[in-house]
């Protein structure tokens, strides 16, 4: 069995959580600010694609399982707790210097959930509030944490498609080819 050796946790990704507590506080701060300031399914337009739109999901994205009886609160809620851990533990291993795009989107995800998981144990469900349309199609509502996990997702797909990439060219060239 090999050991894994980490970094030291200054050269790791774990010194990028900052990341995570901004998304959470910033995920967190604008709901309580619609909450605070709209009633329930009130709308604000902002731009002719774009609204303010107060709205909850007891669901999970798109509102599935929203109608499941109120054990997906539970479940969603044991199931992203289960995935944080488990990017906390890859952000740890990670090398800060050569893993940045994939570090900050593991960090983006992180705060997106931890986000989320809040409202669903503090409320039952999620606050959303951005709406995004065009002419009559509308793309489900969603709220900071959901753009947060998004965008991470996105840094750690292109981060995947870079790395396979400089592997490709590595062994072309250990090979003599290019």
């Amino acid at each position: 069995m090999t050991e894994t050796v980490l970094p030291p946790v200054q050269q790791s990704g774990i010194r990028w959580l900052w990341i995570t507590l901004a998304v959470i506080l910033l995920d967190q701060a604008t709901k309580l600010w619609i909450v605070n300031t709209m009633e329930l399914y009130e709308t604000i337009n902002v731009l002719p694609v774009f609204d303010i739109y107060r709205t909850f999901n007891p669901g999970a994205a798109w509102s599935m399982f929203a109608d499941a009886g109120g054990a997906q609160r539970w479940i969603f809620s044991v199931l992203a707790i289960a995935v944080s851990v488990g990017l906390v533990v890859w952000l740890r291993r990670l090398v800060l210097p050569t893993h940045m795009m994939l570090i900050t989107g593991l960090t983006l995800i992180l705060g997106g959930a931890i986000g989320n998981v809040i409202d669903r144990l503090r409320l039952g469900h999620v606050i959303d509030f951005v709406l995004v349309y065009w002419n009559t199609a509308r793309f489900p509502a969603f709220n900071v944490a959901d753009a947060a996990i998004t965008i991470g997702a996105a840094l750690v797909i292109l981060d995947s498609i870079r790395e396979a990439r400089r592997e490709r060219q590595a062994a072309l060239a250990a090979r003599g080819e290019r």
